[in-house]
């Protein structure tokens, strides 16, 4: 019985990934992705998931910015954080820093995102446009949740 319900399990993953190409690998990337964000990590500011939360708790997080995509960020996301998802975020976060007008380059963003590898890359991005005060957060969304802190959906 257990062999055959282990067989059933390994049909469906086998008819998963030819239905769905990507499905089975979409977590499988070149070890030069990693290196790219570990790189990227030393090169901006980061804190963990402890500061962050001691950084909320203080009123001292700035805009807290969600770079994971849409539907990531409508299953459940920090209290009060806005959505600017990476693949955007150089065009869409100029409203929040107040451009054209009174543009706050030095404005306080933190940003996170699934994993701490997105929010990097984005924080860097931000960096490079010329944003001063800007910090990635280095931690698991699940980990977050996991030790009990909110998430609003």
């Amino acid at each position: 019985m257990l062999i055959r319900k282990n067989v059933f399990v390994l049909a469906v993953v086998v008819a998963l990934g030819l239905a769905l190409p990507g499905f089975a690998t979409a977590q499988n990337y070149p070890s030069s992705v990693g290196q790219l964000v570990a790189t990227t990590k030393k090169q901006v500011k980061t804190i963990d998931m402890a500061a962050l939360k001691a950084a909320i708790d203080r009123g001292e997080a700035g805009l807290i910015v969600d770079v994971r995509e849409p539907g990531e960020y409508a299953d459940g996301h920090l209290n009060g954080a806005i959505n600017v998802p990476r693949g955007m975020i150089e065009f869409n976060i100029w409203t929040h820093i107040g451009y054209p007008d009174k543009t706050d380059m030095g404005k306080k963003l933190t940003l996170y995102c699934r994993t701490g590898g997105r929010c990097a890359l984005a924080a860097k991005s931000l960096q490079d446009l010329g944003l001063t005060n800007v910090t990635a957060v280095d931690m698991k969304i699940d980990d977050w949740a996991k030790a009990g802190y909110p998430l609003v959906k």
